[in-house]
C-alpha cells in the first residue's frame, strides 16, 4: 500500500506543477502556448511530464528514473498520440462526456505506451 500512496502522492503533486505552469502563462499567451510542458519534476524514483490541451485536460506520464532510453522527442509523440486518441473519443457522437472511457481503440494505444517492468 505504501507504494500505491507514494504513486498517488506523485500524480497530484503533479497536476499542482500543472497548474502552476499554465496559471503562470499570460490570458493573451494562453492561446499561443505549447500544450507539451516537458518534464513537470523528477523525484528520486520517477520522472513526471506533463502536456495540456486548449480546452485544459491534463495528461500525465510518470516514467521510471532508471529508464534512460527516452528522449523527450519520444514523450512529446506519445502526448501526441494520447491526445489524438482522446479526441477521437470525445468526438464519437456515442460517448456521453462524463462517462468513463471505454474505448478499445484508446485502451489500445495507452496499453501500446506502457512498460511492464518484471
Amino acid at each position: 500500500m505504501h507504494g500505491e500512496l507514494k504513486f498517488h502522492y506523485t500524480v497530484h503533486t503533479s497536476l499542482d506543477v500543472v497548474e502552476e505552469k499554465i496559471s503562470g502563462v499570460g490570458k493573451a499567451l494562453a492561446d499561443q502556448r505549447e500544450l507539451y510542458l516537458g518534464l513537470l519534476y523528477p523525484t528520486e524514483d520517477y520522472k513526471v511530464y506533463g502536456y495540456v490541451t486548449n480546452s485544459k485536460v491534463k495528461f500525465v506520464i510518470i516514467v521510471d528514473s532508471s529508464n534512460t532510453s527516452l528522449r523527450d522527442n519520444e514523450i512529446r509523440s506519445m502526448f501526441r498520440k494520447l491526445h489524438n486518441s482522446f479526441t477521437d473519443v470525445m468526438c464519437n457522437p456515442f460517448y456521453n462526456p462524463g462517462n468513463q472511457i471505454q474505448s478499445k481503440a484508446f485502451d489500445s494505444i495507452v496499453s501500446n505506451m506502457m512498460v511492464q517492468v518484471p
